[in-house]
């Protein structure tokens, strides 16, 4: 297993991470979520070796992982980085981009291979290009395919799709997390992206102010998030006051509901006043306020600026962040 124990990192005298502690096994997926300057890139340069740290160890296994003070090519054979940089050949073609890595002296495994990991990432018909001329999305692919044809034990990954098109990011996604774990390879995914967890994450580490304040699966984190910033990494969320009938005294909680559990009625509920409507395809974000508080809420048209709305949320969803 990934064995991360005790470790703590500072650029300059600026703390960046501390007291990082997790497991990993063998073939799991992990997502690594937190707002941007967080630590979460620094992490992963830190479990591929490309940074010396001074308080705590990095294991894989009974190996422990060493930075470049240890070594004269920083990074491990048996793990692998993809990062926003993606360290192409430029003027070899997409083809040879990919193979480089596999052995010349099996050709037709070289081609079965390439033309596999071609087909994973969509750029078949591009197998012949020259890769200067690709674009961006279409590069940070063919990076991908080239990682991959290296068959690592644990692969990093960096923002893998944040230069891909919507229309191929879905599918590629789909592919290659249902690829990875087919093979076995052990995953550590950071993302800003909702959609690259809750489907394909077995477990979501959170990080927050140099620590991580979180380690669940994703659908218990989704469902149960402990404080705002937690669900906001997931959508638009709200923190609402309830009432709670217990030991017959009503008391006043708080919960989080997201955006897309509201529902608008015309007599009772949270009384909202409407300051903006936005159309997002098959629903309007509406922007409110509820006393002196920002109230985000989804609805099926756009609403009137300054009408006042009553929000419900269903007995379910109460029960839930409730934990009840």
């Amino acid at each position: 297993m990934l064995q991360v124990d005790h470790v703590s990192f500072s650029y300059d005298d600026t703390p960046v991470l501390e007291n990082i502690n997790f497991r990993v096994k063998k073939g799991e997926h992990v997502s690594i979520i937190g707002e941007s300057g967080c630590g979460k890139s620094t992490l992963l340069k830190i479990i591929y070796g490309l940074l010396d740290i001074e308080v705590g160890e990095v294991y894989w296994d009974e190996t422990q992982i060493l930075g470049p003070l240890y070594n004269l090519v920083p990074g491990e054979s048996y793990i692998k980085y993809l990062s926003q940089d993606f360290d192409l050949m430029p003027y070899t073609t997409v083809f040879e981009n990919v193979s480089q890595y596999l052995s010349v002296f099996e050709p037709e495994e070289l081609n079965r291979r390439t033309q596999e990991l071609l087909q994973l990432i969509g750029m078949t018909e591009k197998a012949h290009a020259k890769v200067k001329h690709l674009s961006g999305g279409q590069q940070q692919r063919v990076a991908l395919a080239r990682v991959l044809a290296q068959q690592p034990e644990i692969l990093l990954l960096d923002e893998p799709f944040s230069n891909i098109d919507n229309f191929k990011k879905n599918t590629l996604r789909c592919d290659l997390f249902t690829f990875l774990k087919k093979e076995g390879i052990t995953v550590l995914t950071v993302t800003h992206d909702h959609n690259d967890i809750l489907p394909f994450a077995d477990r979501v580490f959170v990080l927050k102010d140099q620590q991580i304040i979180a380690k669940e699966t994703p659908k218990n984190l989704y469902e149960h998030p402990k404080d705002l910033y937690i669900a906001s990494l997931f959508g638009e969320a709200n923190k609402i006051p309830i009432n709670v009938v217990k030991s017959y005294a009503d008391t006043k909680r708080r919960i989080i509901v997201y955006a897309h559990e509201f529902r608008v009625s015309g007599k009772s509920g949270l009384e909202v006043t409407v300051n903006a409507s936005y159309y997002m395809g098959g629903h309007y974000m509406i922007r409110g306020t509820y006393e002196d508080q920002n109230i985000t809420f989804h609805h099926h048209r756009a609403l009137e600026i300054g009408k006042t709305v009553f929000l419900n949320v269903s007995i379910e969803t109460i029960n839930q962040r409730l934990n009840l």
